[in-house]
């Protein structure tokens, strides 16, 4: 399987990735993310893989937004990934599906 290419690959970025791939469980998780982030910065990766997994169930952009109270640009922004991107929302869903 070829490496994936990223702009974001950097020694430091694979230091923090396999960090998070030691992570054994969800207090693990809990724990390292609120050392890592703010409440806000995981309260909006949160809300944005809501939002990937509305508009992956065809949910409309109003329901979309009464639901998880993103706004037009988020769930625009998250769309064109779904559209355009690395596929990455799509290999989780996929994973957590097959669990």
């Amino acid at each position: 399987m070829k490496e994936f290419d990223s702009k974001l690959k950097s020694q430091e970025m694979d230091f923090l990735f396999n960090a998070i791939l030691n992570l054994e469980s969800l207090d693990d998780c809990y724990r390292f993310f609120e050392d890592l982030c703010t409440i806000n910065e995981l309260q909006a990766m949160s809300q944005r893989l809501q939002v990937a997994k509305m508009l992956l169930e065809r949910k409309t952009y109003i329901d979309i937004a009464e639901t998880t109270g993103a706004s037009t640009a988020t769930i625009s922004r998250v769309n064109r990934s779904l559209n355009y991107g690395q596929d990455g929302y799509k290999i989780v869903f996929e994973k957590m599906k097959n669990k």
